[in-house]
């Protein structure tokens, strides 16, 4: 039976890559000269260290082209509120992986609301979609595209 799994996920190593370019972008900018400025890399978090925000909004510009260069989706992270203290400013973002319960259901409603003969389970942080015909997995990914969903999608272990 033919099936293939949905999930969210961000390739580590190109994130990785765009974080170091970030920080030898922002090493070399004539606005962070003098400044200790760094974006550092933890498990599932981006952490901005800054003198003050405008700094901290410049950094999150240059990491978007970055990532943007090496095909990682903006929308897999999420800016927390920056904390500012005295003369050092700090902003979490935390890297989503995977498909919170919530994003699953709403994608498991949607293709059951399309009527093709498909079959969708939630498997942990991921999707699985199995069926009949190869044709109507592929009505179902294209479903998808087309619906605007808040996390970017990934189709992998396709399989006949």
């Amino acid at each position: 039976m033919p099936s293939f799994d949905i999930v969210s996920e961000v390739d580590k190593h190109e994130l990785k890559n765009a974080v170091d370019q970030a920080n030898r972008e922002i090493s070399t900018r004539f606005d962070f000269r003098g400044t200790d400025a760094v974006i550092k890399e933890s498990d599932g978090e981006l952490i901005f260290e800054a003198e003050n925000e405008f700094q901290l909004q410049q950094m999150g510009n240059i990491l978007d082209t970055k990532l943007a260069k090496r095909n990682i989706d903006v929308n897999s992270l999420e800016a927390k509120e920056p904390e500012v203290s005295g003369k050092r400013a700090r902003q979490t973002i935390q890297i989503r992986q995977g498909i919170d319960k919530d994003i699953a259901k709403e994608i498991t409603k949607l293709i059951k609301e399309s009527k093709l003969k498909v079959q969708s389970t939630i498997q942990g942080d991921q999707v699985r979609v199995s069926g009949g015909k190869r044709d109507d997995l592929q009505q179902v990914i294209a479903i998808l595209r087309e619906y605007k969903i808040s996390l970017p999608l990934q189709y992998i272990n396709f399989r006949d």
